[in-house]
């Protein structure tokens, strides 16, 4: 029964960055089907084989702060339960199973390919949307979805793909991965998201933290960016063009109050009301309803995962949230050097994509940590050298004695220490 219940729960992570895709309004179909599917067969498994693992810091960090969330609403007196809760109650479930279900290195790396084979699916479905509309759309978002979500989501498939394709034996596997390069970052240049080419900028730095430069690897390597830059000049619009351009511009201006798109009065906006509920918050859901007062009509979401769960959450909610990136941290230090170097720009790369996005709640950045603590499973493994060639024995040319009999062939056998290196 363990074995459905994962194979279930591959298939809710592998719909993860493409949920939007065949949705319902307010109703992700296919995430929520196969969720629910992973979640009942997860504790009919964990029933009736009797064996719970022991949760590390994360998992008891998570816990706190979905009860916190809870709480916050219950101080706050708002009078229906608001759906962003019931998104952290299912996102900790998420976690649960995730912990629950893949005890093993290659449970764990089955969750990875999972999502790295959903992140193909936005992004063929985004480039087929440019080829449909002849490039004619100012940005491009498969299905209508935040083109910023997507642009991050695209993004923190690329350092997972490009570890898959380090560890794996199989050639045709490892070009698989490999290819994600210049077809995600096409995707994510046809988003038009700034903030999205930031985190690539961050993703893409786990090539040369683990490549090993032999002459094989960097000759593919230098190919796929050549793909890709070729792609890129080649296909991308003018106006994206012109829009990724002022990157540096918008970050420069952030000062002012004016940069990031408009985030930063948002920001302002979330620290002034703030001040007035310090400790517990307005309630989860409740950031627009507390900067009404100040920006009236022009009130959006945070655009800040940290200020949105400050706002919501008060003080306490933002250091349980905190912990739970910390304690995610704390397990990737003892990691191999390989899964260790790979995690933290993992890690790097989910910090990026919180930073200007109300991600809090977002499916796939509680499976980012939830994958990372996963792999303490890693600790302590060292992978297998690779096998010593036996070195055959030189065998001592036959000559003649003096009296024409043959001499008798000898033959010098290495010892078993010998480290393949023969005694002159």
């Amino acid at each position: 029964m363990t074995w459905v219940a994962f194979y279930s729960l591959w298939l809710f992570v592998f719909t993860l960055p493409w949920e939007r895709l065949v949705s319902l309004p307010g109703l992700y179909i296919v995430s929520r089907a196969t969720g629910a599917l992973s979640l009942g067969l997860t504790l009919f498994a964990v029933v009736m084989t009797g064996r719970l693992r022991r949760w590390r810091a994360y998992q008891v960090a998570a816990f706190l702060f979905v009860i916190w969330a809870g709480v916050s609403v219950w101080i706050s007196g708002i009078p229906q339960i608001p759906q962003k809760y019931w998104t952290f109650v299912q996102l900790f479930a998420v976690i649960f199973m995730m912990w629950q279900l893949a005890p093993t290195p290659d449970r764990v790396r089955r969750l990875l390919e999972a999502f790295a084979l959903g992140g193909f699916v936005p992004a063929f479905a985004t480039i087929g949307l440019f080829i449909q509309s002849h490039g004619s759309l100012r940005r491009f978002s498969a299905a209508g979805a935040d083109p910023n979500s997507l642009a991050m989501t695209l993004a923190l498939v690329m350092p997972i793909a490009w570890y898959l394709s380090l560890t794996t034996e199989r050639p045709l596997r490892r070009w698989i991965y490999r290819s994600y390069i210049p077809i995600g970052l096409f995707a994510t240049a046809l988003s038009a998201s700034r903030g999205g080419l930031i985190a690539w900028v961050v993703a893409l730095t786990i090539i040369p933290l683990t490549m090993k430069l032999s002459p094989g690897r960097l000759a593919a390597v230098m190919a796929m960016m050549a793909v890709s830059a070729v792609i890129l000049a080649t296909y991308v619009p003018e106006n994206i063009v012109e829009r990724l351009g002022t990157t540096g511009s918008s970050l420069g201006s952030s000062v002012q109050g004016g940069g990031l798109g408009g985030r930063v009065r948002f920001w302002i906006a979330g620290f002034h009301a703030f001040s007035y509920k310090p400790l517990a918050g307005y309630g989860t859901g409740g950031f627009i309803r507390a900067i009404t007062p100040e920006l009236g009509a022009a009130a959006l979401v945070a655009h800040n995962s940290f200020i949105s769960v400050l706002v919501e959450e008060g003080l306490i909610g933002l250091l349980l949230y905190c912990a739970m990136l910390l304690a995610v941290l704390r397990d990737l230090l003892d990691l191999p050097s390989l899964e260790r170097r790979f995690a933290l720009v993992q890690f790097a790369t989910l910090g990026t994509a919180l930073l200007p996005l109300t991600w809090e709640d977002q499916k796939s950045a509680w499976y980012v940590m939830a994958i990372l603590v996963g792999m303490v499973v890693y600790k302590g493994m060292r992978r297998p050298a690779a096998p010593v060639r036996p070195i055959p024995a030189r065998a001592v040319p036959l000559s003649r004695r003096p009296g024409g009999a043959p001499a008798v062939a000898r033959t010098r056998t290495l010892p078993p220490d010998a480290e393949g290196n023969p005694s002159p």
